[in-house]
Order: C-alpha cells, then sequence, then structure tokens
C-alpha cells in the first residue's frame, strides 16, 4: 500500500499537466495605437493534442500556421520545436498553470539581436479557450487535401535566365495599363528588347474582385488585359503576370487560393506568358508541409492551361527551393528577401546569400536572387556595375526594375552591355561561385550595425567556350587584385582575355593583375 501510494504521487504532476495542456489556447495583443486601418491585432493560438507525455499542434502567430512538434511533458514544464513555413525549428519551453500557459524561446535572442522568426521574444502568457484539440480553418478558408507532392517533368521553357522588366522597384502600388503600355514601348525602341529583354511583368496590385463564377478580373487600372497583352505582343514582346497561392497578395488584393486552375486558364485566354507566384498570405491556409505541393498545384494548373508561361516561385528561399523547384514545375525561384536600392542589400544578396546553391542552377530551372535595381538611383554607378555583373556571373533572371522611358546613356551602357549580357545567357547554364576571397572588410547594415565581409572576391563562371573571371573589391578603398589562370582551371599559355566593360583585348599571359575601384568590378572572359 505505501509503496503504491509514492508512485502514484511521483505520477500525479505529470497526469495533471498532460490533462490540462490539451485544447486551445489563445493569447490576444494589446491594440497597437500606431497601427494603420482596423485590422484587429493577431492572437496567438495553440491547439494541442496530448498522447502520454508527448504533445503536437498547430500554432498561429501573426495569423500564420506554424507546426508544434516534439512536445515533451514533465510535470508542470513543457517543451516543443515550433515549424515555420521557413521551414525553421525553433526550441520553446513553458509551465502550465490551470487556465494559463506560460511560453518562452528556450534560446532566447541577445539584446538587439531579434527573434529573427514569427512570434514574441520574451514570456507569452496564453488562457485556456476550449477543449478542441484539433485545428480547422474557417469555413471561408478551408480547402481540399492536397495532392501528394510527386515529381513532374520539366515543362522545357527558359533554357537560359529570363531577362524582361518588372514594375513593382519603380511603380510599386501605381503600376497601371498606361505605364507597362509605355515601358513596352521603351523596350522595344530603347534596344532593351534586342539586347535580349523579353518579359514586361506586372507585379502586384493589378486584381480586381471575383465575378459571380469566380472568375478573376482585373481593376479599374487595367480595363482590358486581353488587349494589354495583344499591345505587348505586338512590340515583339512578352506579358507576365502577378498572384500567390494565399487568399491575397502581398498587397492584399485577391491571389489564387482555390482558383488555381480558373486562373491559370484566364491567364492563358489572356494571353500571359509569365507568372510571378508570391508566398505571402499563404502561411494563413497552409501548414509548412504544405508549401511545395501548394506550388506544384498551380504548376499542374499552367500545364493544363496549354499556353507556355514562365513559372516563377517566390517564397524567399524558405525552404531551399533548388531542392523541389524543378519538381514543381517552376522554372525560377527566389533565394532571399526582397531587394533593396543599396549597397549593402544588394551585394550581401549576391555575394553572401547565393553560396552553395549553384548546384540548383541550369537550363530551365536558375536561381533567383530578385529583380535588378540598376537606374533606380541609389547607388552609384560603380556599384550598378558590380550588380549587372554578379547577377550575370550567378546566371540570374535579368529583370529590370527602372524607368525604361528616362534612362541615362550610362544606364543604358550598364543594361545593355551585350558582353556580360551574354555571359549571363551562356548556353551551358552554369551558376559562377567564388574562387578566392580575401581580407577582412565590414559593411554596414540596417540601423548601422557592422557585418564583416571579405574585401575582395575572385570568381569564376565556366562558358560553353572559355570561363568568366570576376575580380569584385567589396572594401571602401581601391585595391589591387590578381588572379592566375590556373586558379580559375584555366592550363593553357597565353589565353584570349577580353575585358567585358573596357570592351577591349587583354594581354595576360599568365595571370591578370589590375585596379579595381571600391565597390567595383573588373570582368574578363578568358578562352
Amino acid at each position: 500500500m505505501r509503496k503504491t501510494l509514492i508512485c502514484f504521487c511521483l505520477m500525479a504532476p505529470l497526469a495533471l499537466g498532460a490533462a490540462e495542456l490539451a485544447g486551445t489556447w489563445k493569447y490576444a495583443a494589446p491594440p497597437n495605437p500606431n497601427a494603420k486601418g482596423n485590422r484587429p491585432p493577431a492572437e496567438t493560438v495553440y491547439v494541442i493534442k496530448v498522447d502520454g507525455n508527448r504533445f503536437t499542434g498547430t500554432m498561429l502567430v501573426n495569423r500564420g500556421i506554424a507546426d508544434i512538434l516534439n512536445g515533451a511533458i514533465d510535470g508542470t514544464q513543457i517543451t516543443f520545436e515550433r515549424l515555420d513555413g521557413n521551414g525553421r525549428k525553433t526550441a520553446f519551453k513553458g509551465e502550465i498553470g490551470g487556465d494559463q500557459l506560460t511560453v518562452s524561446p528556450a534560446n532566447p535572442p541577445a539584446a538587439g539581436q531579434g527573434q529573427g522568426g514569427r512570434g514574441p521574444q520574451g514570456p507569452t502568457v496564453l488562457k485556456k479557450a476550449s477543449s478542441e484539440t484539433e485545428y480547422k480553418l474557417p469555413p471561408e478558408l478551408a480547402h481540399k487535401p492536397l495532392p501528394e507532392f510527386k515529381p513532374i517533368k520539366p515543362n522545357g521553357y527558359a533554357l537560359t535566365p529570363p531577362m524582361g522588366w518588372n514594375s513593382w522597384n519603380k511603380f510599386a502600388r501605381a503600376v497601371d495599363d498606361r505605364a507597362v503600355r509605355g515601358m513596352a514601348d521603351a523596350i522595344a525602341s530603347s534596344g532593351m528588347r534586342d539586347a535580349g529583354y523579353i518579359y514586361v511583368n506586372i507585379d502586384d496590385t493589378w486584381e480586381g474582385e471575383r465575378d459571380k463564377d469566380g472568375n478573376i478580373q482585373s481593376n479599374q487600372k487595367f480595363p482590358d488585359m486581353k488587349a494589354l497583352a495583344d499591345y505587348v505582343h505586338g512590340k515583339g514582346l512578352k506579358l507576365g503576370i502577378y498572384s500567390g497561392p494565399g487568399p491575397r497578395t502581398c498587397a492584399g488584393f485577391a491571389a489564387s487560393y482555390n482558383h488555381e486552375e480558373q486562373d491559370a486558364k484566364t491567364w492563358a485566354a489572356w494571353g500571359i506568358d509569365y507568372l510571378k507566384y508570391d508566398w505571402c498570405s499563404a502561411n494563413e491556409v497552409y501548414h509548412p508541409e504544405e508549401l511545395k505541393p501548394a506550388y506544384q498545384k498551380m504548376g499542374l494548373a499552367l500545364r493544363a492551361a496549354r499556353r507556355p508561361i514562365i513559372f516563377s516561385l517566390c517564397e524567399y528561399g524558405w525552404q531551399e527551393p533548388g531542392e523541389w523547384g524543378p519538381a514543381a514545375g517552376g522554372n525560377l525561384w527566389r533565394t532571399t528577401g526582397d531587394i533593396s536600392d543599396n549597397w549593402y542589400s544588394m551585394s550581401t544578396i549576391g555575394f553572401d546569400s547565393q553560396i552553395g546553391r549553384e548546384k540548383h542552377a541550369g537550363p530551365g530551372h536558375w536561381n533567383d536572387p530578385d529583380m535588378l535595381e540598376i537606374g533606380n538611383g541609389q547607388m552609384t554607378d560603380t556599384e550598378y556595375r558590380t550588380h549587372m555583373s554578379l547577377w550575370s556571373m550567378l546566371a540570374a533572371p535579368l529583370l529590370a526594375g527602372n524607368d525604361i522611358r528616362s534612362m541615362t546613356d550610362s544606364i543604358k551602357a550598364i543594361l545593355m552591355n551585350k558582353e556580360v549580357i551574354a555571359i549571363d545567357q551562356d548556353k551551358a547554364g552554369v551558376q559562377g561561385l567564388a574562387v578566392r576571397k580575401d581580407g577582412d572588410c565590414s559593411i554596414a547594415g540596417r540601423g548601422g550595425q557592422q557585418t564583416k565581409i571579405p574585401c575582395q572576391e575572385v570568381w569564376k563562371k565556366p562558358l560553353a567556350q572559355g570561363v568568366a573571371v570576376s575580380l569584385f573589391n567589396r572594401g571602401g578603398d581601391a585595391a589591387k587584385m590578381t588572379v592566375k589562370w590556373s586558379e580559375v582551371g584555366v592550363t593553357k599559355k597565353n589565353p584570349k582575355v577580353r575585358d567585358l566593360w573596357a570592351h577591349q583585348d587583354v594581354t595576360a599571359p599568365a595571370e591578370l593583375s589590375v585596379d579595381v575601384p571600391s565597390h567595383g568590378v573588373v570582368m574578363v572572359t578568358v578562352k
């Protein structure tokens, strides 16, 4: 009897904690006096299912769905991991106390570093809301289970990185039919089209309401999408459009959730040639493991629409899209967050965020470090030449984002340097990479925080014939840089060397030694 009593006392806290934890818990953030509009504060919601001393569930933070994994109960103490849509796991700990659940990160960030993901940095106190242990989407947001993700064959498009123009960097929400027609005119007349810039892509805010049958309509800014496509096609160009797998686009307009096949048919009927498909609100309706099949659903819908449409995936590199993007039907996929027109954003995206991704690039499937900022005015021409050179070495899509109608001669010379474009468009489809990094410099990021970077980098990109070599100076002062041809795989003596920005041949029998300006580049081919 005594032994039985002791065992019961030891197990009671565990059983009590497990019984209390099962159910739905909620935390409502206090109203934000600085918030715009009438959108209510986001709730944090945990829906927890318990099995013995283990638990799983669903977590909603800022209206985004995350999965609760590897939950363990020890008396009134709990530990678990949160799996976000970006594929990142974050460890949490907590304590159960009646109708109150206190949760905090297991490894809180140091002061000033931020959480790096959704959710609070400090403890959150949730209140028991119900005994419901299964999370269900509201009826108006429900969807059928997505088919199992199974690789599909390549569509055969984009055998070289797509080139063109996108509306967002210049116009953002102000894009309209007149602006797109004006850009198409300028692309055709300026020489951009002849240099390879073919796609004229409308980004977010074109979308209107759906009609009584659920067909997507354009808004008043775009009165006739079919007529616009015909106009663009008449210039020898192609038209692109924007949507996403969630209920709303990033700007809050109607997206393609539960209308994928219908939208693909509509776009095909309009004459659309390119689709940028942006995740945004999809995290409100899909669990992290549904991201890949959600993209594949649109990939299959585009195939069924029977029109050649380039498929651009935009999930910011969260779940390593290079590993599965082609199998989802994608031709290119974003590898980072949004680019900005400044040296820090462009250079850290181009130099530092693409490392190791070169294995995923090739004809028909490309890494996308985001659109070009060349000509938007916040960098120097030297920095813009580096931008163009780096994107070309990366075999990245070249999507201009400036006002083509008012380009300066120097910006024209950068965007239309056919020798540099040829490196990007090389048929071998190999993404370049750094072969040497020298020095220890720093760069000022957001809030003035200093980040250490290499001062100089030597890159190579194997070509169908020869190799492209770029010497990048990321430091704050001009530098003498040298590369031996043996470093980039050239073994023959006295190769033919061509400087692609100076547009002249160079005599360099065994090595190249040049002065490179701060934030500048010297780019050559060696054949």
